[in-house]
């Protein structure tokens, strides 16, 4: 993949410094299985008890990877991550299979833990065989030195990325019961990006002590408003994966955890909600060839699925991301977009705002509407689309927020390259 990307417009100054997650640690590797130059390979290893939760790609094709980790996440519990990138081992039959059981029995015997706690996931090129033995030689290499707690959070997300062009990290510091805890996250991801649970790859680390079916159910519901509320390109991946790893270091007083509502979760619950919606606007903000990002807010839905649903018919809709890379102001578009959705929407009640200058009310075009300032906005970096779609004779309540990207050149280039 030797294809020459620019740098997102959107690309931070400056990176968040992401502090150690007690009992959680990282390294990186050069394994030269792919990448010539560079790390492409991503170890963790967990305390002794650390729970997990997952989603992964609903596609049908699931690579390897995606099969062997799902599998494992009925064990809940998490020893070891094996990350790389390059080759995606999805389309890879059984020697996908072979590769990826042969790369988590290396890893069970060097962190001493049981082959059903560890977990892989892969990115790359589809269709192309991947050899285990660079990885396994990288994980003997790394293996030995890694602490108990510690490692290089910007390293990690730089060694498991593809197309991307900058580094995305993130992290929060929230109250748990009496104690403060870690929430770092890291994710890669440019092309492929329309995750229903892309070539996704998300994975985010906590100490906190939180069983798994209950960091399953937090994981669920905030991936649903965060990494499943973004598109790129409308292509879901083989690959889509986003794991939640919790040490258990720090533990709450009282009664165990049973349920997501329970009080002494909410600063929880929020900030890894805050942390997944802050990482996919950066996967989002670094599509291939993105030049602006769209946040679209919509209202008046039959419910919140049917809400998200047309925002990314929104979001995916060629004619509109190509109006928004070419600054255009056609905003017929977007009510094109509304109505290919399939949901239930009211064509007469329909309300389009751009940029918080109002375009449509009842079914049409605003008396007097005036193109300037929406085209003044459209100028910008950040382009802001809300609709009200009405349902239910205007009594819907169903509401989402989707980011987007454009579509440009840039993409069509990066992905006629892609494997020269």
């Amino acid at each position: 993949m030797s294809v020459e990307t620019a740098t997102s417009p959107f690309a931070p100054k400056r990176l968040a410094k992401l502090p150690p997650v007690e009992g959680v640690s990282l390294a990186s590797y050069a394994t030269g299985s792919r990448y010539m130059g560079r790390d492409d390979l991503l170890v963790a290893k967990f305390a002794a008890g650390t729970s997990v939760a997952g989603v992964f790609t609903t596609s049908k094709m699931p690579s390897a990877a995606v099969d062997l980790s799902r599998a494992h996440l009925q064990s809940g519990k998490a020893g070891a991550l094996v990350v790389n990138a390059g080759i995606a081992n999805a389309f890879t039959g059984k020697a996908g299979a072979r590769a990826a059981m042969q790369t988590a029995r290396a890893a069970a015997k060097a962190f001493d833990c049981p082959l059903e706690q560890v977990f892989v996931a892969s990115t790359g090129v589809i269709g192309e065989d991947l050899d285990a033995k660079p990885l396994i030689a990288g994980l003997h290499a790394v293996a030995p030195e890694m602490p108990a707690t510690g490692g290089d959070y910007i390293g990690a997300a730089r060694a498991i990325g593809t197309t991307d062009t900058f580094v995305k990290v993130a992290t929060r510091t929230v109250t748990f019961g009496k104690h403060k805890v870690v929430l770092n996250a890291i994710v890669k991801g440019s092309g492929m990006i329309a995750p229903d649970m892309a070539t996704l790859l998300a994975f985010v680390f906590t100490d906190a002590a939180i069983p798994a079916g209950v960091l399953q159910k937090l994981l669920s519901e905030s991936n649903d408003v965060s990494l499943n509320a973004i598109t790129v390109d409308s292509d879901t991946s083989t690959s889509d994966t986003c794991l939640l790893f919790a040490s258990g270091c720090k533990k709450l007083d009282g009664p165990a955890l049973r349920s997501v509502q329970d009080k002494r979760l909410k600063a929880f619950r929020t900030g890894l909600r805050d942390i997944m919606q802050d990482i996919a606007q950066q996967t989002a903000s670094d599509g291939e060839g993105v030049s602006k990002l769209m946040t679209i807010d919509v209202s008046g839905a039959e419910d919140d699925a049917a809400a998200r649903r047309i925002g990314l018919a929104i979001g995916n809709s060629p004619l509109v991301k190509t109006a928004v890379a070419g600054q255009d102001a056609n905003w017929g578009r977007i009510v094109m977009a509304v109505g290919k959705s399939g949901e239930w929407v009211e064509r007469d009640r329909l309300a389009i705002d751009i940029g918080g200058h109002k375009v449509a009310r009842a079914g049409r075009a605003v008396a007097h509407y005036k193109e300037a300032p929406v085209a003044r906005h459209m100028r910008g970096k950040q382009i802001h689309i809300s609709v009200n779609v009405g349902a239910k004779a205007g009594k819907g309540r169903g509401k989402a927020r989707v980011w987007a990207s454009d579509l440009t050149h840039g993409y069509i280039s990066i992905n006629a390259d892609y494997r020269s």
